[in-house]
């Protein structure tokens, strides 16, 4: 049974008859992910290893290429890392105190000695890559395309005669590669990078048809990586393994049995296990398109997300589980920039419902919370914790540029998605052990550190707006700079709300006590755009907007607020494009794709997009930083390859489709003209609710919430206020809104009915 809601019933019923039908040809399928459209199909030869088939299994990865008669397979492995620190981070004068006097004396030099020379100087901490596997296919057998299955997470390779595939083992640490003659030979080719890093030379080994190469590296460490052949004469089957002294004391019998059990059970034996782990994680969400090339890359993105980072693995760097594989170490160390790019590598996997994905993200900075309580005590001489802007694997600062590697709110932003994570899951136990916890000691140093003004209003000693000024002695700016601000702000704001409902009124006090001893956020003028400090505004193209932290990611400067909030948001924005993209990187255009979303921009967030895709992606999809083709679209025209920009781009489809922040869940809040026929399902809300929605005609059609834990739900009307037919009795309108409250697994279901004149 349906219930109508329908505004102005009896008013209308006085003046005409009124039929009502539910709205025509409401299918209740739902598309399955990912469409075939979406797969990768790239022509022979791919001659870059970052335009590679990208293929992972969290812990471990690879990258399909070649041409010809011969195919590669870059390796690497996500805890391949050289964690070792420079003698320089021991000093006893390596401390927040010694920047505040060095900058005091403004002697910057000195300060750039101290934290920017070790950083160019020392090759390590780094990610290092594990090598790759070069595959003959034999005289007259040549490679002619490139493809990757989304659905299977397979790799294969075209050839003129039958097809190669390859994939990383789900659920097992292998790889496995079958090819269609029995002539294919294998060759393990080891890192030459790592010479760098003053390694001993590689020890190569053979015994029958396994193959290995055993890299020492440090302290008593080592990697290795075993190959094993076997070949009835008609097909040629491979299985690769990557081990390391983490695993094990010996690594190269351990990956020997693993290649040789990998074989021994073959191919055709392990791929339906692979397989349906696959099918699960594609089963969590599903997002329709009208834009195939948007569809193709965000479907790529989840992927990637399935690919790269795994609970029980670390999580992704910068290149996540594809470290370059060209001669040299990868690009900026290949570390967790905490400015920006591990953030947004994360934001993609609330709303896609990939929980287990960004636990592995959760997960790593939980570990690291002791350093990081050391690092808080040792460096800033505060109590909680303080998370470096430009970290290692190990949790360690690598330093790099002072003024935001060593800004103690980088840990603020980190702790902005153990907010999230609880928002989005209402798991109660995730809040009482990890979110409040977590943010708590953030917010202690953070409140260690803040001095009351003359004014008692609490500043840092120290500020700065990454990347602000890049490295320049005006890249420290007046205490606060609205990047800090923004960030102390919201973490005090969310630790009263956590702390009520944990039911910690004297703690929610607290909290909201040093909340109201900040200023409010710098605004040029009466209403204008925000500023990057109280005294200075934006004056030229940047990439990073880190200034404009409130209005995205944070939300706490919003759309539903006054009437200047409006007017601030739309001048921030606006005074983007007056400076314009020219010192802007790819994941600028993505993130403004996000900003125009949330701001009721749809055409502006659509236009971004296009542009990220058009300018700053690889042709396997990689985001690679510059407008490498030369476009116009910026002046940086390299292709470092990093992801936070394919993630940003991911969630930005999800702000146009979905959001939730306040209290509210809005759906297609910023669909633009171009996807008057769009759907979803189950794609994830705050509270903990699974959405799915349809539109048809630009109008929505359909909308289906099904509570995870249940709770009180507000339903910002998608409906256009057409008259909705409801499976529940109790959905009542509030301030224009749909209000119900839905137990644990009770689904809310409205159609949007049609009414006809007589």
């Amino acid at each position: 049974m349906h219930f109508i809601v329908y505004p102005g019933l009896w008013r209308r019923l006085l003046a005409a008859t009124v039929s009502l039908c539910v709205a025509t040809a409401v299918a209740d399928s739902w598309p399955t992910a990912p469409a075939k459209t979406s797969n990768l199909n790239l022509g022979a030869p791919i001659e870059r290893w970052d335009e590679a088939i990208p293929l992972g299994n969290g812990l471990t990865g690879g990258l399909l290429w070649g041409g010809g008669h011969v195919l590669k397979l870059s390796l690497d492995r996500g805890d391949l890392w050289d964690n070792r620190q420079p003698d320089v981070w021991s000093h006893p004068d390596r401390n927040y105190a010694t920047v505040r006097r060095l900058l005091g004396q403004k002697k910057h030099k000195s300060l750039e000695d101290m934290f920017r020379q070790p950083y160019l100087r020392f090759a390590y901490p780094t990610k290092i890559p594990a090598g790759r596997l070069e595959v003959d296919l034999g005289d007259g057998t040549d490679v002619e395309e490139f493809s990757l299955d989304l659905a299977s997470a397979t790799g294969r390779a075209q050839l003129n005669k039958g097809t190669a595939e390859v994939f990383f083992h789900a659920t097992e640490p292998v790889a496995l590669l079958r090819f269609p003659n029995g002539k294919a030979k294998g060759r393990l080719v080891p890192p030459t990078s790592v010479k760098r890093l003053g390694y001993p030379p590689v020890e190569l080994g053979h015994e029958g048809n396994v193959q290995w190469f055993l890299q020492k590296t440090h302290d008593d460490r080592a990697l290795a990586v075993v190959a094993a052949t076997r070949s009835d004469g008609e097909t040629t089957e491979m299985a690769v393994a990557i081990t390391s002294t983490d695993d094990g004391a010996d690594p190269v019998s351990l990956g020997r049995r693993r290649v040789q059990s990998a074989l021994d059970r073959g191919y055709a034996s392990l791929l339906p296990a692979h397989v349906e782990w696959w099918k699960k994680f594609w089963g969590r969400s599903v997002v329709a398109l009208p834009d195939r090339a948007i569809q193709r890359h965000y479907d790529l993105v989840q992927y990637f997300y399935g690919a790269a980072s795994r609970r029980g693995a670390p999580p992704i760097p910068l290149q996540g589980v594809w470290t370059a594989d060209d001669g040299n170490l990868p690009p900026w160390k290949g570390d967790f920039h905490n400015d920006l790019n591990t953030q947004m590598t994360y934001w993609a996997y609330f709303t896609s419902g990939h929980f287990d994905q960004g636990a592995s993200f959760l997960d790593f900075l939980w570990g690291r919370l002791p350093k990081h309580r050391a690092f808080a005590k040792d460096f800033f001489g505060a109590p909680g914790a303080a998370v470096p802007g430009v970290m290692s694997l190990a949790g360690d600062p690598i330093g790099g540029w002072c003024a935001y590697s060593l800004s103690p709110t980088m840990g603020a932003w980190i702790a902005h998605s153990f907010y999230q994570h609880w928002r989005f899951t209402m798991d109660e136990r995730f809040l009482n052990e990890r979110a409040y916890p977590y943010c708590e000691a953030i917010a202690q140093c953070l409140e260690g550190l803040l001095e009351p003004d003359e004014r008692g209003k609490l500043k840092l000693p120290l500020s700065s707006s990454p990347e602000i000024h890049e490295n320049a002695p005006e890249s420290w700016l007046t205490p606060n700079s609205n990047f800090d601000l923004s960030l102390l702000r919201w973490l005090f704001g969310a630790l009263a709300e956590m702390a009520q409902a944990r039911g910690d009124a004297a703690a929610a006090a607290h909290w909201t006590d040093l909340l109201d001893r900040l200023d409010p956020l710098a605004v040029e003028g009466e209403s204008g755009p925000l500023r990057l400090a109280p005294d200075e505004s934006l004056a030229f193209s940047h990439r990073h907007f880190s200034h404009l932290l409130a209005i995205y990611p944070l939300g706490t400067l919003h759309v539903e607020g006054t009437d200047r909030d409006r007017r601030v948001i739309d001048a921030s924005i606006a005074q983007l494009g007056l400076h314009g993209t020219r010192k802007w990187t790819g994941y600028s255009f993505s993130w403004l794709a996000c900003l125009a979303a949330r701001a009721g921009k749809p055409e502006l967030a659509l236009e971004n997009l296009n542009v990220f895709l058009k300018a700053f992606v690889s042709r396997n999809g990689f985001h690679l930083n510059g407008d490498y083709k030369r476009l116009g679209f910026s002046d940086f025209t390299y292709r470092p390859f990093t992801l936070e920009g394919n993630f940003a781009a991911a969630q930005a489809v999800h702000e146009m489709l979905l959001q939730s922040w306040g209290g509210a869940v809005r759906v297609f809040p910023a669909a633009p003209k171009a996807w008057a026929n769009v759907e979803f399902a189950d794609l994830r809300a705050e509270g903990a609710f699974a959405v799915s929605a349809r539109r048809r005609n630009g109008s929505t059609v359909l909308v289906r919430i099904r509570a995870e834990q249940g709770g009180a739900l507000r339903l910002r009307d998608p409906f256009d206020g057409r008259p909705v037919a409801w499976n529940r009795p109790d959905v009542r309108r509030a301030h224009g809104d749909f209000t119900c409250a839905l137990g644990k697994g009770e689904t809310l279901e409205g159609r949007a009915v049609e009414e006809r004149e007589p």
